[in-house]
């Protein structure tokens, strides 16, 4: 099946662990699988919220190779292809879609500076690499993401960029002007965990890519918002906002939180997080479970179910 369109809540995927580190790779049929049960618009990895940057270039193949396997058809997959060499970045591109990726998405690197001249030239040499739709991700907490303006001259010689995710605040105005200056022809997804989604729903915001975890209850906040009934959305979005805004601290800090929370909802069985990692002291722990929980009361309010795949 050849999905063409994404919108609402894209998840992003853990890469589970066992105690020895390596992959688990039942656990990422399961999280497919969970996905499907929420009934929402795709997933995405291995992204920095699946530790990538931890994996070998064999080992971040595979993940996206047994979640299409897993995903059969029943979902889009998104095949994060990051490298900070274009090249390198090309040929994960090829492999994943290769592999069944609907989607083939990359992030910016931001490492060092350059010009946008250069960014169009990188971004240009991944989105030639492939057919599939491509979804860009720029994370730039040292400066500006990119604007309308790239997103439009991008779009004129790459017609398989759709979408772009962009995870700054008050990114209301950014949105906007992307959507003018292409036309409507790439959309804007949030990220971030879906902290900045509520207001962005005024704006036109074509999605949101926060983690598996809660995604059945960002998928009600979306279902709501996307109506018109944002009161209500933020109603939903009480419930879950505290977990978001303290795992988001630091990212080693939201993998430990995220994947405990997967491992309550018996959507993983391990939880373990690849070294070199945050280790949190008790009273941290003790806290991101306490927001956990709360999440599970939240999804329990709203009818669904603590432990979907049971």
């Amino acid at each position: 099946m050849s999905f063409e369109e994404i919108r609402g809540v894209v998840a992003v995927l853990v890469t589970p662990f066992n105690v020895r580190e390596e992959i688990v790779f039942e656990d990422i049929g399961r999280q497919v699988e969970a996905a499907v049960v929420f009934g929402i618009g795709a997933v995405c990895l291995p992204a920095y919220a699946s530790e990538f940057y931890k994996q070998s270039g064999r080992e971040r193949l595979a993940v996206v190779r047994a979640a299409v396997a897993s995903a059969a058809g029943r979902i889009p997959v998104v095949g994060q292809s990051n490298h900070p060499s274009a090249r390198q970045a090309a040929n994960f591109a090829r492999a994943n879609a290769d592999s069944g990726a609907d989607v083939i998405s990359f992030a910016i690197p931001r490492q060092f500076g350059t010009t946008e001249a250069d960014l169009l030239g990188y971004c240009r040499t991944v989105c030639d690499a492939v057919q599939v739709p491509v979804l860009i991700q720029d994370f730039n907490p040292g400066g500006p993401t990119v604007d309308g303006v790239f997103c439009r001259r991008l779009r004129e010689s790459c017609d398989n960029f759709r979408y772009i995710k962009l995870e700054e605040p008050l990114l209301g105005p950014r949105l906007r002007e992307i959507r003018e200056e292409t036309n409507d022809q790439v959309a804007v997804l949030e990220g971030w965990g879906g902290m900045y989604m509520p207001d962005l729903f005024e704006w036109g915001v074509a999605g949101v890519m926060p983690g598996l975890g809660h995604a059945d209850v960002m998928n009600r906040i979306w279902e709501l918002g996307s109506a018109g009934d944002v009161d209500g959305a933020l109603d939903v979005f009480e419930g879950i906002l505290a977990q978001i805004v303290f795992s988001l601290q630091d990212m080693e800090l939201y993998l430990v939180v995220e994947k405990r929370l997967l491992a309550a909802r018996g959507i993983i069985g391990h939880s373990t997080v690849r070294s070199l990692a945050l280790t949190p002291d008790r009273e941290t722990l003790l806290h991101a479970d306490r927001l956990n929980e709360r999440v599970l009361q939240a999804a329990h309010g709203l009818g669904l179910a603590r432990r979907p795949l049971d």
